[in-house]
């Protein structure tokens, strides 16, 4: 089981990496995906045999990169006898010089990547979805989640995008100048929702998963490099770091989740506080406010209270609501419930929650129900929380919450 978690993390962490080098080297982003997905499964189909070779990248890029020549050969085949005509060029020139030579990269190559996925042929949805599965390495099942939408409908889309990919022509370059910008909004939207998914990872027996965290820091962090004064890049920055402070105490040894009023504080990184607060205070004393910069003041001062009753929840409420304006997800709407019954008590935030009933968008989260049943049990109706805590414990597909969820139910009974 650990041998097969091992490598599961190891070709999730070069998947990415292993599709840049082959996008940089024969284009046709389509073909490279598939070929990509080919090269992964020979590898857990070989690996566990054989071993995991000296440079796995190389290995998997060479897989990856015949398969792709394959394709695109029986490709351009298909195309001639279909017009009837002889190609204008040899096909060897036609898909690249050399299936195993991969050029040294200009620039991150995953960055590079990421932007590719946000071109702007693609709908603001499509370009999130794509980039997750082919940045993030999360599967269609964890985007679908991620967007509220079922499994189907994702993978629907991720097909269309990657046929809208190649029906642009995109090239693999870093975009310059206005292109750049305005691809910005749907990277930063990428990044945040591939940190969430590994902060609070949506399926599976492991609350967070790291190696998404770090890889949405790190791309974050060459985004700010390359825009110092973009505060939202920034605000981006700074929420990651703060949560990720947390990340020590938010489960126990065996992998139970901790929630925040529980945690030892003194287990979180201080260092990444600091650099998160100092981030956030200047984006905002810099310029306008944004959605990442609020969120980011909303994580700071969590982060800067030393015990759960430090907490300045009228500054939380205070900073929700302005961040209300800025978007209408309803998560922030729910996190303003149970903001609004840390100040004005629980049957507050419960009223704000009716309205989020009706919400398609919420309907069967756990989400929803686990605020509602802490909300209850704030307010004194345990039967009544019981069963919320129970609903949201069967919707959850996330192990850890479930146990958490049915824990809090069970000490109620």
């Amino acid at each position: 089981m650990r041998l097969h978690r091992e490598l599961e993390d190891l070709l999730r962490d070069l998947a990415p990496q292993v599709l840049a080098a082959c996008v940089r080297h024969h284009g046709h982003f389509d073909v490279c995906e598939d070929a990509v997905q080919e090269s992964l499964l020979a590898a857990v189909r070989q690996w566990p045999r054989d071993g995991v070779p000296d440079d796995p990248r190389a290995w998997l890029v060479r897989v990856a990169s015949r398969r792709t020549t394959d394709h695109l050969r029986s490709e351009w085949a298909r195309r001639r006898r279909e017009v009837g005509v002889a190609a204008r060029r040899p096909v060897d020139e036609w898909i690249a010089p050399s299936a195993d030579a991969v050029p040294e990269a200009r620039h991150d190559d995953t960055l590079v990547l990421l932007f590719l996925c946000c071109h702007p042929a693609l709908s603001r949805s499509s370009q999130i979805a794509l980039t997750l599965r082919a940045v993030g390495g999360l599967t269609t099942a964890q985007i679908a989640h991620a967007f509220l939408v079922p499994e189907p409908t994702m993978a629907q889309r991720i097909s269309r995008a990657k046929r809208s990919i190649r029906a642009a022509g995109a090239e693999f370059r870093m975009p310059q100048g206005p292109e750049s910008i305005n691809r910005l909004d749907a990277v930063l939207h990428v990044l945040y929702l591939i940190f969430n998914e590994g902060y609070t990872a949506s399926s599976g027996a492991r609350l967070q998963r790291a190696e998404l965290t770090g890889e949405a820091i790190r791309l974050t962090r060459v985004l700010s490099r390359m825009l110092p004064e973009d505060g939202e890049v920034a605000g981006l920055l700074a929420l990651m770091l703060l949560n990720e402070a947390r990340r020590p105490a938010r489960t126990t040894r065996d992998g139970a989740l901790v929630p925040l009023a529980e945690q030892d504080r003194g287990r979180w990184d201080r260092e990444a506080i600091a650099e998160g607060v100092r981030l956030v205070s200047a984006a905002l004393a810099g310029s306008s406010p944004g959605p990442y910069q609020l969120q980011a003041a909303i994580a700071a001062v969590h982060a800067e209270a030393r015990r759960p009753e430090d907490t300045d929840w009228p500054q939380i409420l205070a900073l929700y609501g302005v961040l209300e304006r800025f978007s209408d997800s309803p998560m922030v709407a729910l996190n303003h419930a149970v903001a609004a019954s840390m100040v004005r008590g629980p049957r507050a935030g419960l009223e704000r929650l009716r309205t989020l009933d009706a919400d398609p968008r919420l309907a069967g989260h756990h989400r929803l129900a686990a605020a509602r049943a802490h909300l209850l049990e704030m307010d004194g109706d345990r039967t009544g929380a019981r069963e919320q805590y129970r609903l949201a414990a069967r919707r959850t597909t996330s192990i850890p919450e479930r146990d958490y969820l049915r824990a809090r139910a069970e000490r109620l009974a």
